[in-house]
């Protein structure tokens, strides 16, 4: 199975890793979805990648597992069968700012 590239957007960490992920989980970011469906000609539209110089590759990498977690679960009915979604507390802080800023 061949996954089309429309169907996918590269985020790219500050330390240049790059990220493939669904685009309908990507979109769970207001300000991804922003920057992806702006008109115009943008790089991110024309390209669906985006870059973030001032996030990590840890925290870009946890974004994108709750991207999925979010997308997986934001219509479950039953709350008791959603489980956790775990933060280590090293990175709490750092993962607040990128998620405000991404506004995830």
């Amino acid at each position: 199975m061949s996954i089309k590239k429309e169907n996918t957007v590269k985020l790219i960490s500050a330390e240049g890793f790059e990220f493939v992920i669904d685009r309908q989980a990507a979109m769970v970011s207001n300000t991804i979805k922003n920057m992806l469906s702006s008109s115009g000609s943008f790089t991110e539209t024309e390209l669906g990648e985006v870059k973030f110089p001032e996030i990590s590759t840890p925290i870009l990498e946890k974004l994108c597992q709750y991207f999925y977690y979010k997308l997986r679960y934001s219509n479950t009915t039953n709350v008791n069968n959603i489980p956790e979604f775990k933060i280590e507390p090293d990175i709490a802080l750092e993962l607040l700012m990128a998620a405000n800023f991404l506004d995830a």
